[in-house]
C-alpha cells in the first residue's frame, strides 16, 4: 500500500510516533489510509452541510475496513463573490484546490481519496487533483438546493439577479424584490438550476467518478447521507482493485461527458473545466469536437435558467442515468468504460428509465436535435468562444447589431442600468479574460440586468470573461484569444456591426481584414490590473479560455 511509506518498518518509527500523537491505534495504522477531502465551510450555502456528508463518509470508510483521514479544501461562493472584486478570486481557486489536495495526498502517503465538493470551481479543482494524483478516488457532492417559491411558482437564484434588473427598470416594486430575496434560496445546497455546480456534479457521474445520484439528490434528503456512506464503502473496493482516476477518466469518458453536457444543457463553464480536467488526465480535449458531438446529440432537458424545471425535478425523473439511457437508445455513448462503481457505464445505466418525459424529453421528441452548447468561431474569436444555445430564445439565434464596447464589467452594468443599451445592441465586455480580469469573472450581473430590463430577446453580450450557469440569452463567453493578449476582441470599436449565427457556429465583426490589421498595429498591451499576491502569479501563468484557462510554466 502507498501508506507503507509512512507507517511500515523500523525506519517509519518516527512517523508512527506522530500517528500515535493523533490518537491512532496500531489497528488503524495497519488499514489503508483514506483521505477525505472535505470542502465544508460556513460561507457557501452548498457547503454548510458537508460536515454531515463528511461524517457519513467517515463511517462508510471505517465500516469497509479503512482508516479515514479528513483534511480541508477551500471553496468560494460565486453568488456572494458576484459583481465585485471577489469574482476575480473564483476561477483561480480551482488551481489552489488542485494543488493543495495534491500536496496533502502525496505528502502523507494516502491510499485513496474521497472528495466532497459541491459548488462551482471546487468540483473541477478536485477532479483535476484526482486525475493528477491518480490514486483510487471517488466523489460525493453535497447536493443541490431545493427550488424556492415566489407567487406559487418555483424559482431560484437567477430569478433574484433578474429581479434586480427588473427593479432598476421600474418593472417590479421593492416589496416584490424582497420576496425574491427571501424565498428563492430556501435550503442549503448548490443553487437549484442547471448552473455550474450542478452541471459539474452531474458530469462527475457521467465521467464515472461519482455514484448514481451524485449530481441530483437534493442536499436536504437523507438519501444524500446514505449516498455518502456508500461512497465511503466503495472507495475501499477501488483501493483493493487499484482502480484509479486515469483508468476511469479516459478520452472516451470525456466524449461521454460532452454528449451528456449537450443533452442536459449544462453551464458554459463546463467548456472551461472539462479541458482542464482532461489535461490533468493526459487527455487532449480539443473543443473543436464539441460541435461534432452537439450535431448528433439532442437537447433533452431545459432546466433553469433555460426552462422552469429544477434539479429536484431531474432527480425525480430518474436523474443523470435516465438521461444517459435515453442517449444510449441511439448509441451516443461509450458504454464499455470502467467507472467508480466497479461496473461499466452500460451496466450502471441499464434499467434506468425516464420517469417524467416533461423533465427529460424522450430522445424521439427532444427540445432540439442538436445539443445545448455551441462553440463559435470567427474573426472576433479565431480560437473559439461558447454559448449555452439551449438558453437562447429563437429570435436571437441569428443576430446582427452594433457593438457597444466596454473595457470592464462595471462600465457595462452602469450603461445597461442607465438605459443606454437598446434593442439590437451587442454588448462587448473585454479585458475580463483569465489574464485580463484577472480571473475571468462571471457576468451574471450584466446578463441578468439585460433580462430583467426586458432586453433578453433583443440584445446579445460577448466577452472574453465567462458566464454563470445562471445566465441566459445570447450570452457568448470565453472569447479566445482574450483582449489582454491582443486577441481580436481588443480591436472591436464602438458601432462595429457584429454578426452572430449560432446555428452556423460563427461570430464575426463586419470589418475588413485590412482594417483589423491596421487596428492591430496600433494596439498596445495594458499594464496588469493586479501586480501583487496570488492574482499576479496567476496572471503570469494562465492560458486563454479555449485551453481551459489552465496554468503553464513561464516560457511555454
Amino acid at each position: 500500500m502507498r501508506s507503507d511509506s509512512v507507517n511500515k518498518g523500523p525506519g517509519q518509527a518516527p512517523h508512527r510516533s506522530l500517528f500515535n500523537a493523533l490518537g491512532y491505534t496500531k489497528e488503524e495504522m495497519e488499514r489503508p489510509l483514506i483521505g477525505i477531502v472535505s470542502s465544508y465551510n460556513e460561507i457557501v450555502p452548498g457547503h454548510m452541510n458537508l460536515d454531515k456528508i463528511t461524517e457519513a463518509v467517515r463511517l462508510g470508510v471505517a465500516m469497509a475496513g479503512g482508516t479515514p483521514v479528513v483534511f480541508p479544501a477551500i471553496a468560494v461562493c460565486d453568488g456572494i463573490a458576484m459583481g465585485h472584486i471577489g469574482m476575480k478570486y473564483s476561477l483561480v481557486t480551482r488551481d489552489l484546490i488542485a494543488d493543495s489536495t495534491e500536496c496533502m495526498a502525496m505528502a502523507h502517503g494516502l491510499d485513496g481519496l474521497v472528495c466532497i465538493p459541491n459548488c462551482d470551481k471546487n468540483v473541477p479543482g478536485l477532479l483535476m487533483a484526482a486525475a493528477r494524483v491518480n490514486i483510487p478516488t471517488i466523489f460525493v457532492s453535497g447536493g443541490p438546493m431545493l427550488a424556492g417559491r415566489v407567487n406559487g411558482c418555483k424559482t431560484s437564484l437567477s430569478s433574484v439577479f433578474e429581479a434586480v434588473g427588473a427593479h432598476a427598470a421600474g418593472k417590479i416594486s421593492t416589496e416584490e424584490l424582497t420576496a425574491y430575496e427571501e424565498k428563492a434560496c430556501p435550503t442549503c445546497g448548490s443553487c437549484s438550476g442547471m448552473y455550474t455546480a450542478n452541471s459539474m456534479n452531474c458530469l462527475t457521474e457521467v465521467l464515472g467518478m461519482g455514484l448514481k445520484g451524485n449530481g441530483t439528490i437534493p442536499a436536504v434528503y437523507s438519501e444524500r447521507i446514505r449516498l455518502a456512506k456508500h461512497a465511503g464503502m466503495q472507495i475501499m473496493e477501488l483501493v483493493r482493485k487499484n482502480i484509479c482516476p486515469r483508468d476511469i477518466m479516459t478520452e472516451k469518458a470525456f466524449h461521454n461527458a460532452l454528449a451528456v453536457d449537450m443533452a442536459l444543457g449544462c453551464s458554459t463553464n463546463s467548456m472551461l473545466h472539462l479541458p482542464a480536467i482532461a489535461a490533468e488526465a493526459g487527455v487532449d480535449l480539443n473543443l473543436d469536437i464539441a460541435n461534432d458531438i452537439s450535431a448528433k446529440t439532442p437537447n433533452l432537458c431545459h432546466l433553469a435558467p433555460a426552462g422552469h424545471t429544477y434539479m429536484e425535478d431531474l432527480n425525480e425523473a430518474g436523474g443523470v442515468y435516465a438521461v444517459m439511457n435515453e442517449l444510449n437508445k441511439k448509441n451516443l455513448l461509450y458504454t464499455d468504460l470502467m467507472t467508480c462503481t466497479g461496473k461499466t457505464v452500460g451496466e450502471n445505466i441499464s434499467g434506468c428509465i425516464n420517469l417524467n418525459p416533461e423533465v427529460i424529453r424522450p430522445i424521439e421528441n427532444p427540445y432540439s436535435e442538436v445539443g445545448g452548447i455551441a462553440v463559435l468561431k470567427g474573426n472576433i474569436a479565431p480560437d473559439t468562444c461558447v454559448v449555452k444555445r439551449s438558453a437562447v430564445v429563437d429570435e436571437m439565434l441569428v443576430h446582427e447589431g452594433p457593438a457597444r464596447v466596454f473595457d470592464c464589467e462595471e462600465d457595462a452594468i452602469a450603461a445597461i442600468k442607465g438605459g443606454k443599451i437598446v434593442s439590437g445592441d451587442v454588448v462587448v465586455i473585454r479585458y475580463e479574460g483569465p489574464k485580463g480580469g484577472p480571473g475571468m469573472r462571471e457576468m451574471l450581473n450584466p446578463t441578468s440586468a439585460i433580462a430583467g430590463m426586458g432586453l433578453g430577446a433583443s440584445v446579445a453580450l460577448i466577452t472574453d470573461g465567462r458566464f454563470s450557469g445562471a445566465s441566459r440569452g445570447a450570452s457568448i463567453g470565453h472569447v479566445s484569444p482574450e483582449a489582454a493578449v491582443g486577441g481580436p476582441i481588443a480591436l472591436i470599436e464602438e458601432g462595429d456591426i457584429i454578426r452572430i449565427n449560432i446555428p452556423e457556429n460563427t461570430i464575426n465583426a463586419m470589418v475588413s481584414e485590412e482594417e483589423m490589421a491596421e487596428r492591430a498595429k496600433k494596439w498596445q498591451p495594458r499594464e496588469p490590473k493586479v501586480k501583487t499576491g496570488y492574482l499576479a502569479r496567476y496572471t503570469s501563468l494562465v492560458t486563454s479560455g479555449n485551453r481551459g484557462a489552465v496554468l503553464q510554466a513561464p516560457g511555454k
